[in-house]
């Protein structure tokens, strides 16, 4: 999701540097202390509903404990049936609030997988795999459908 968040909003470029040091520097440890940082200036769960998606899709991938990892999921996406498309819009984001349901059911089908949970699991997939045609042909899109494909071999399903 953060590729496709490129825009004049601060909040949305402070979590943007955050995911680029865990991704783009490899360090893990600096991103979770900025992403906390962040969340306590956005007021946590009621912050923007938006920074609020965004920053817990973000801040579940540097969770050591898969738990806690579907923890922040499970806020990201809570957070996402608040956002609308106006606020999207207002960000400066090209990506519809559609768009951001396939990843938010992605990673939460992984974190069902790794807890053993095959069948919620299995229900994420089916709902990322629902919302693919939000998504364009671009290096977002198939970033996505690569890790649908992934998954959906170690569950052990066929496309």
């Amino acid at each position: 999701m953060e590729e496709t968040l490129m825009t004049a909003d601060s909040t949305l470029t402070r979590i943007g540097q955050a995911v680029d040091l865990h991704h783009g520097q490899g360090q893990r440890d600096a991103a979770r202390d900025l992403f906390a940082q962040i969340w306590d200036d956005i007021g946590g769960e009621q912050g923007e509903p938006l920074h609020v998606c965004v920053l817990a899709h973000s801040m579940a991938d540097v969770q050591d404990d898969v738990h806690q990892e579907l923890l922040w999921d499970l806020r990201a996406l809570a957070a996402a049936d608040r956002v609308t498309d106006d606020h999207v819009a207002q960000a400066g984001v090209t990506l519809p609030v559609a768009g951001l349901y396939p990843s938010l059911h992605l990673n939460l089908s992984e974190c069902y997988r790794k807890l053993g949970d095959l069948d919620r699991a299995r229900e994420h997939l089916q709902q990322a795999r629902a919302g693919m045609g939000a998504l364009g042909d671009d290096e977002y899109g198939r970033l996505i459908k690569g890790g649908l494909e992934r998954l959906s071999e170690q569950l052990g399903e066929a496309r």
